[in-house]
């Protein structure tokens, strides 16, 4: 009865992801009693779109997190699967020659990160830092100045509804299937095992190398699609639109509670972690609050989630003092 007990109190205290989502759910309610359109198929809709891509990006960074590496270069893939769009969707490539064009960009910059850091030893925070600043350069040399056109095969394809239901949303729900399959999986576990404890997992039988580098593949093909979908939504190229959002990629993955020291959390928690950043973009502005306040309240919700992170964290390892 105690274990069982333990378990449980466990598992309640460390799942961050249940914590996110009834954070989400409180500010959306305030959000709704201040707009209750947001409640309307277009109110809905609207903020999918906006939370999308932030949390397509985020969940590729959550899985390079959870191994107990950093990645900076998402951004940058961003950027890059934007101005590619914008330059060859409308004629040279068509729209599956550029969606296939992203995730090959996104596939090769994973690649790159994730030998450089899984099989060279080199720091994660140094080399996907260099990568963000190639990244960012060459969607300049790409277009130089804001400009392009996204066909409207992608822009009403990814910003549209299938049978009533708007395509961001079957893109969060696939989002969360992938992560279920993975997680269950024998890589799933080897994600939580080397950011928990590489040497222990090495003695498991766990491949850290192989591991890490999926991880990193893994994020470029989420960060490359996210710039997919982020083309659909402005209709054209930028290839400045995504420096902010890097900060709000570990905004979302450390209130989705996820441990930026790896081996807990998970995808769930991070979509959370998006929706709520985007709902305290709306809310305060339903309420009437400037916009220079958002980043402050952002950064306020981001160490609240760390802090009770890393307070459940050390409550769920206590153990269960038994009465006698």
């Amino acid at each position: 009865m105690a274990s069982s007990i333990t378990r449980n109190r466990k598992i309640a205290l460390g799942n961050g992801a249940a914590a996110a989502i009834a954070l989400f759910v409180l500010m959306f309610v305030v959000y709704v009693v201040h707009e209750p359109s947001a409640l309307s198929l277009f109110g809905i809709s609207n903020l999918l779109n906006n939370a999308v891509v932030l949390a397509l990006a985020a969940a590729g960074l959550t899985l390079v997190v959870l191994c107990g590496e950093l990645d900076l270069s998402g951004p940058g893939l961003v950027a890059i699967a934007n101005v590619v769009v914008a330059t060859t969707s409308g004629d040279s490539l068509g729209t599956t020659g550029s969606l296939i064009a992203v995730l090959a960009v996104g596939l090769i910059v994973g690649c790159l990160n994730g030998f450089l850091v899984a099989y060279l030893g080199l720091q994660s925070l140094a080399v996907t830092l260099g990568t963000l600043i190639c990244c960012q350069g060459i969607a300049l040399l790409i277009l130089p100045a804001p400009g392009g056109t996204v066909t409207d095969a992608i822009v009403y394809g990814l910003t549209g509804d299938v049978f009533g239901v708007p395509v961001p949303a079957i893109l969060v729900a696939l989002t969360c299937i992938i992560w279920l399959l993975l997680k269950h999986s024998r890589m799933g576990i080897a994600l939580y095992a080397v950011g928990t404890d590489p040497a222990a997992a090495r003695l498991s039988g766990f491949n850290i190398r192989t591991t890490k580098l999926f991880a990193f593949i893994a994020a470029g093909l989420f960060y490359a699609f996210a710039g997919f979908v982020f083309s659909a939504q402005i209709g054209s190229g930028d290839p400045r639109i995504s420096d902010s959002f890097l900060l709000f990629m570990f905004a979302s993955v450390a209130i989705g509670g996820t441990s930026l020291l790896g081996g807990r959390g998970g995808i769930v928690g991070t979509l959370a972690g998006a929706a709520i950043l985007t709902v305290l973009q709306k809310m305060l502005f339903a309420l009437g609050v400037a916009d220079f306040y958002t980043n402050i309240f952002n950064g306020i919700i981001m160490i609240l989630a760390i802090f009770f992170g890393q307070v459940s964290a050390f409550l769920a390892r206590r153990p269960l003092r038994r009465k006698v």
